[in-house]
């Protein structure tokens, strides 16, 4: 099977950061499906994992996390799908990715198609709606179906794939979402796809949220980096709680949080996947349910550019767009040839 692959850690400027090569087709075991992959996108998650290191690798390692295809066969023990079946699925961390013609992956991280989307559509939701799903339904607790309607949610860096999808769905619970952008086209995509308010997160941010009426803020989701943590801190309301996704590398001092008695969660998405969590099927469930959201019309794809075919040219470019950290939306290759 064609694939885009690579064998040394480098810069995304280098012709060899990625390669086009050939591999064996996988065949699915246990739980696996096999899936011809027909749409992936890059997410940062990507660009950290390519970054420049010393580690080789023989024979060549496939990344990508996020894809749509076409079941091309199932396990023995499989039981949510078939042959022919539709898909979409963010896949395992731990396993070989979906930059292939054939990926094989556990059913119970696996979603069907929204039936209104095409294949580049659908391929750019997986990996952040799980991201932020998780984040505000499981993580905060808040309620998927609107019980928590009117409580205040601050987006920081609101405008990327996992924030874009966020909006919609806090949008869908009832919030009032106050979003973060930093650029007049960031600003405008967040506006459109439902945001109430918008703050820019590269001024003070809580003179702007307190301009707005809101001396602290119910919920808030840090979607970009923890440079942002003090004023998080300072906005979030006694008891209330914070998601991070970011990586935990700068100082976070606790004495406000212990103060006011907040909670601090973190969101990985690849978690279940990784642990094999006895709830590693709540994946699916949650793919299906914002598929149904899609199929009606309430949430709509994130997709902003699309590359084609998958090689490794394009890869090298997606890789580059989304390390300027400017893209907004996401960025999807569809179609190998």
């Amino acid at each position: 099977m064609k694939a885009v692959a690579l064998t040394h850690y480098l810069p995304v400027e280098d012709p060899e950061a990625f390669l086009d090569v050939d591999l064996p087709t996988p065949a699915p075991l246990d739980q696996d499906l096999l899936v011809a992959v027909k749409a992936v996108s890059v997410n940062p998650v990507d660009t950290k994992i390519r970054g420049p290191k010393e580690q080789v690798e023989d024979p060549p390692r496939v990344l990508g996390f996020d894809a749509s295809g076409v079941v091309e066969a199932v396990g023995p023990e499989v039981t949510l799908f078939k042959p022919g079946d539709e898909v979409y699925y963010a896949g395992d961390i731990t396993r070989a990715g979906s930059n292939a013609e054939f990926q094989r992956v556990d059913e119970r991280i696996v979603g069907h198609k929204p039936t209104t989307l095409s294949f580049a559509e659908a391929a750019a939701l997986p990996l952040t709606t799980i991201t932020a799903y998780e984040a505000f339904f499981e993580r905060l607790g808040i309620d998927r179906d609107g019980a928590d309607k009117g409580q205040s949610l601050l987006i920081i860096g609101a405008g990327g794939g996992v924030g874009s999808i966020g909006i919609q769905l806090a949008k869908a619970a009832g919030l009032e979402v106050i979003a973060t952008a930093s650029r007049d086209a960031t600003t405008r995509w967040v506006k459109e796809l439902g945001a109430d308010h918008v703050v820019n997160h590269r001024e003070p941010m809580v003179e702007q949220v307190r301009a707005l009426g809101f001396e602290h803020v119910d919920h808030i989701a840090i979607f970009n980096d923890m440079r942002h943590w003090d004023a998080a801190v300072e906005l979030i309301r006694p008891q209330g709680g914070i998601v991070s996704i970011d990586d935990a590398t700068l100082p976070m001092p606790m004495a406000g949080m212990k103060t006011k008695a907040a909670s601090l969660h973190w969101e990985f998405m690849f978690t279940r996947a990784m642990f094999k969590t006895p709830d590693m099927i709540e994946q699916h469930r949650l793919l299906s349910y914002v598929a149904g959201e899609v199929d009606a019309g309430r949430i709509r794809t994130t997709l902003n550019t699309v590359l084609s075919p998958i090689n490794a040219e394009n890869m090298r470019k997606a890789h580059a767009l989304i390390e300027t950290g400017t893209a907004k939306g996401k960025v999807v290759l569809e179609t190998f040839v």
